[in-house]
């Protein structure tokens, strides 16, 4: 169906081309906010610009939705879509941290088929198919397996009082690093309870998934993409056996918010 080799070739150089143009080497960026608090850089329109060509014209029948492109119903009639962000952590780009990534995704009828992350600031490239299982450069990815939600890590800055009894890790801008993190067992659990668009974890929680990690929105429920309303409320990615418990201590506050 699809040249494999050529997709991460293209992944690859949308990270290359990222990382040329990154204020970690000294590069200066045009930054500007799409909306109040969402800032923008031109590398984000350059990297979009050719991911779009590139992978439309791998596949051309897959539609397209990402974050810098102006959505377009057509991709809802398509049985597969490419799902991107080419800058995910913009943050972090702009102000020369390393926690920050391209993100890709090809979905179909809801469901990721493959995911690939470029992290070249971290000299990290992450990768899954469905049912194959998942890597960060050549190694094989296993989740966390841990037994308990006290103690666990959580990629966050700070915790509220409730959480005192979890552990904070590092936390890259990139929600996407943030969920690669517990397929890697860097971090036990990543929790959102916001709205959040599909580009941002297409390919990250196809990533967790196939490293052993269990993947559900705040409520517990699957999550599914190229929907017409690209969002969905919260995110939970955990080690498997404190998926439950980390459900049960969210619900009451997922409520208030949703």
């Amino acid at each position: 169906m699809i040249d494999h080799d050529r997709l991460h070739q293209i992944v690859r150089q949308a990270g290359a081309m990222a990382m040329a143009t990154w204020p970690g080497h000294g590069h200066a960026l045009n930054v500007w906010e799409k909306t109040p608090g969402s800032p923008v850089c031109d590398a984000d329109l350059a990297v979009d610009a050719f991911l779009k060509r590139e992978l439309m014209a791998l596949l051309p029948a897959a539609g397209w939705l990402s974050e810098e492109t102006v959505d377009h119903p057509e991709r809802l009639g398509r049985g597969l879509c490419w799902l991107v962000d080419p800058i995910d952590g913009t943050r972090d780009f702009i102000r020369g941290r390393t926690g920050w990534s391209v993100s890709v995704a090809l979905v179909s009828e809801g469901r990721a088929l493959i995911g690939a992350l470029s992290a070249p600031a971290r000299d990290e490239y992450w990768s899954a198919v469905a049912g194959q299982g998942a890597k960060r450069n050549d190694y094989t990815l296993a989740a966390s397996r841990r037994a308990q939600l006290p103690g666990a890590r959580v990629p966050a800055d700070s915790l509220a009082p409730i959480d005192s009894d979890l552990i904070t890790v590092e936390k890259p801008n990139s929600i996407a690093l943030r969920i690669a993190m517990v397929g890697a067992n860097e971090a036990d659990l990543l929790a959102t309870l916001r709205w959040g668009f599909e580009w941002d974890i297409a390919a990250a929680t196809l990533i967790a998934r196939e490293a052993g990690a269990a993947v559900s929105d705040a409520f517990g429920q699957p999550i599914s993409y190229n929907k017409r309303d690209p969002r969905a409320f919260g995110l939970l990615v955990t080690a498997p056996a404190i998926h439950a418990a980390a459900v049960e201590r969210l619900a009451d506050r997922a409520a208030k918010l949703a």
